[in-house]
């Protein structure tokens, strides 16, 4: 068995939600492997979308304590085009965008970045709020968290 075979396969579904952009916001994240199923989420006081989206894929990917398989579907196309496609023009401009402007958020690609590295993961896009079962669970872990947020202050 290689070692790519060997390592454990977990398919994520991550999500991001901001009340007002910028706003409070959560991040919600279900984690499979097998039978098994684990589901994270948090909460930001003020922040955007996109940096929620970012921080449930990040969370996610922390999430694994090792090297895995990682299938991970999010319905922000931020995200996977950024990671996919433009962290690499990024990172050749010093985190500049093709207009020369600071990239928004890089901190927090930086992190991703990073947390890509210990895995193998295949992005995957799925259409949000249309009744795909792990979106929706993610939807309602971000949206929960927030909830909860504000019930107890």
């Amino acid at each position: 068995m290689t070692q790519q075979e060997s390592k454990p396969h977990v398919v994520v579904y991550t999500d991001g939600a901001c009340r007002g952009n910028p706003g409070p916001g959560g991040w919600g994240v279900v984690l499979a492997s097998g039978p098994h199923e684990k589901t994270l989420k948090g909460f930001e006081a003020q922040t955007t979308n996109n940096r929620m989206e970012l921080m449930a894929a990040i969370m996610a990917l922390r999430a694994l304590t090792k090297s895995c398989q990682v299938e991970l579907w999010t319905d922000s196309q931020y995200v996977r085009q950024g990671i996919t496609q433009w962290i690499h023009n990024w990172i050749k401009r010093g985190w500049q965008t093709a207009a020369k402007q600071p990239v928004k958020n890089a901190e927090l690609w930086k992190i991703l970045l990073e947390e890509t590295k210990r895995h193998r993961v295949e992005w995957h896009w799925v259409k949000g709020h249309s009744g795909h079962p792990g979106n929706e669970k993610a939807d309602t872990l971000a949206n929960e968290a927030i909830d909860e947020q504000h019930r107890s202050t």
